[in-house]
């Protein structure tokens, strides 16, 4: 168990297929929360069976059901995972020992993607450093309705150690959740009133690849690096296209 008591939340919408691992690793907290948004598979049962406290509560957004689940958390200390995450052992060993004497509120850690059968160590899949270790009181999740993050009122930590994300999508699957993502930045971006241009539609994802494929080393990663960054350089045009569709 923790030293300090910990509670693990965790948001589910019909994730059968990957949550027994989630479950299986966080073996060491106190408590395990699940918020389901109205799941029609066993996501439930599964987690009733494995001793979480299941909520429920329809679909809110990113940021906006994460930070719900946080505040159904029996303890101040907070553990965020999505379904289809899991504990890497070595994360799991400093969690604990960073959690005997906190010198912060707030931790990030590294987190693995496994893509195209293949764990991602370059580009833009690695190390993915995401907050979701955090005394509630000094931290909060974003109001975004995707990409949402962390934000701590002081300096974060991090943690070694993967948080390893282990996506039982196809990549059909993987390609419509990312046009579902596309949309919702789209959306938010003309609520901002921000305008786009030409200039913002190439070069972005331009940029992108140089960043990621290139300084970042993605092309270490063989072909599933070089899809994964191409589906992200493609991303960035298309939420750009969006914008200026609406814009005309």
């Amino acid at each position: 168990m923790a030293p300090f008591p910990l509670s693990a939340v965790i948001i589910t919408c019909d994730a059968a297929a990957v949550l027994a691992d989630c479950l299986a690793s966080l073996d060491f907290v106190d408590e395990i929360v699940v918020v389901d948004s109205g799941s029609r598979d066993e996501t439930v049962a599964m987690a009733r069976a494995a001793g979480a406290r299941v909520v429920t509560q329809s679909w809110l957004g990113y940021g906006p059901q994460k930070q719900y689940a946080v505040t159904q958390a029996t303890h101040d200390w907070v553990f965020c995972l999505d379904a289809d995450e899991r504990v890497s052992d070595p994360l799991r060993t400093q969690l604990l020992q960073e959690l005997a004497a906190p010198r912060f509120h707030a931790y990030a850690m590294p987190r693995c993607n496994r893509f195209m059968g293949r764990w991602l160590r370059h580009g833009e899949g690695y190390p993915d450093l995401s907050v979701r270790l955090f005394h509630r009181d000094h931290g909060r999740w974003s109001s975004d309705p995707v990409h949402e993050r962390v934000e701590s009122a002081g300096p974060v930590g991090r943690l070694r150690g993967d948080l390893l994300h282990e996506s039982a999508q196809s990549l059909e699957e993987y390609l419509a959740k990312q046009n579902r993502y596309t949309t919702l930045q789209a959306r938010e971006r003309l609520a901002s009133g921000r305008r786009v241009g030409w200039g913002q539609l190439w070069l972005s994802p331009l940029l992108r690849f140089i960043k990621f494929y290139l300084l970042r080393r993605g092309f270490l990663d063989g072909i599933p690096g070089l899809v994964h960054v191409g589906i992200g350089c493609f991303n960035s045009f298309i939420k750009y296209a969006k914008v200026m569709a609406e814009q005309r």
